[in-house]
């Protein structure tokens, strides 16, 4: 027939949905446009602003038009370099750095340079097996209620690991953890990197929310492990420029081969990440007054936000981690099943939203059992230039703080913890 295409979709994108954060998004948006009122807690985007000192350098940046290296803007990387230095005592050259348009990206050229079973702790971030999906490749998720339990990990990486030790693996840990809030102590760390080694596993450590760990004492498990671990990091959350889409790897010099086959893939990619943010991120990651002035006030914000979050949620019955920094908590209410005639997290989620106007992901999307009756929540929806604004001059937060300055999110939560109570 004339003007009919031949085509066949890649099968293993017609098995997928869209992403869980995106698509709850897209319905809030939806809600509010027809005049609903909704309290959006699902979609992980950092309430505050950028940096001011970023957002001069990349007014100062704009004309920059040339194209980049591939692997990253020289001056970024060593700045990047220097920061791991400074934060994490790890030392990396400006040649083991890898700058992309967002960490999400770098994580997929990784999955695709890899003939690797990838391995995830449960609760993990929606799309890391989703991108496993669209590759083929096996995904194996660690035996356990790994929530409650970290310090499980190592015994359930030898449930899956033992019986072919030399099989190719990609472990993916993500700390402070999206979706629940909590995060791996230094002996938990070690533990995990003894049996990473042991079993020449590659680990992949999304530390994407390391400057939002409350106390400021982020810990990576490359210091336990540094010749076999990847770390990824990026402007997203601890900058607030999700939008700005970037990110960046830091190689052990043992997977240069690795490295350079990213690379390769990335010049017929993405080519480079665009230039002007390249210049303004070195201001994000070299030490500066305003950029611990802007850390420090983020996450006394967040610390006190998310810690009555969390007593709240507790007060009314659900089962969740205490949080250690991000955004998010992850409630469980499986008591609730039979009184509120809900058996899986969508349903869940979907009651909640029809009832309350508070949208939340269900914690299927993070590989939960579809019936588990879990959520995350994304304590995100306050006006974060204003709260900080508030908060500039402040050492610690006066009572009513949170309340005055974040009262979406607190309401959200008391509208939650009362239908959970109902």
């Amino acid at each position: 027939m004339v003007g009919t295409t031949h085509h066949r979709l890649n099968i293993n994108i017609t098995r997928l949905t869209p992403s869980a954060t995106l698509a709850i998004n897209e319905q809030c948006q939806t809600m509010i446009d027809e005049g609903k009122q909704v309290f959006r807690l699902g979609f992980g985007q950092s309430p505050f602003p950028v940096p001011q000192i970023v957002v001069d350098e990349l007014k100062k940046q704009a004309h920059q038009k040339a194209y980049l290296p591939v692997k990253g803007f020289l001056p970024l990387r060593q700045a990047i370099s220097d920061y791991f230095q400074r934060t994490e005592q790890l030392s990396y050259s400006a040649e083991q750095i890898m700058i992309g348009p967002g960490t999400k990206e770098l994580m997929f050229i990784l999955q695709s340079v890899l003939e690797s079973e990838l391995i995830l702790p449960s609760p993990s971030w929606v799309s890391y097996a989703p991108q496993a999906d669209i590759l083929s490749r096996e995904v194996t998720w660690l035996p356990g209620d790994l929530v409650s339990e970290p310090d499980l990990i190592p015994a359930a990486l030898d449930q899956i690991c033992a019986d072919n030790p030399t099989k190719p693996r990609l472990l993916v840990l993500n700390y402070p953890l999206n979706p629940t809030g909590a995060t791996y102590n230094e002996q938990q760390l070690e533990k995990i990197a003894e049996r990473a080694r042991h079993y020449g596993l590659i680990v992949l450590s999304d530390e994407i929310y390391s400057g939002l760990h409350f106390r400021g004492e982020h810990c990576s498990i490359a210091r336990y492990y540094p010749e076999g671990t990847i770390i990824s990091n990026g402007l997203s959350k601890w900058s607030g420029a999700g939008g700005w889409r970037l990110g960046a790897f830091a190689f052990p010099k043992e997977l240069d081969d690795l490295r350079l086959a990213m690379t390769v893939m990335a010049t017929e990619t993405f080519s480079a990440v665009t230039s002007p943010v390249q210049y303004a991120a070195i201001k994000a990651f070299e030490p500066s007054d305003d950029m611990d002035a802007y850390l420090d006030t983020s996450r006394m914000i967040l610390e006190s936000l998310l810690n009555h979050s969390y007593q709240q949620l507790l007060a009314a019955g659900a089962q969740l981690c205490q949080p250690e920094g991000g955004f998010y908590l992850f409630p469980k209410v499986d008591h609730l099943a039979q009184r509120l005639g809900i058996n899986n997290s969508v349903a869940l989620c979907s009651a909640v939203l029809a009832e309350t106007g508070v949208a939340v992901l269900p914690g299927s999307a993070f590989g939960r059992p579809a019936n588990e009756l879990s959520m995350r929540i994304a304590c995100v929806d306050f006006d974060g230039a204003q709260a900080m604004a508030a908060a500039s001059e402040l050492s610690q937060l006066p009572d009513g703080f949170i309340q005055q300055h974040c009262g979406r999110t607190v309401e959200a939560i008391d509208r939650l913890s009362k239908w959970f109570l109902r």
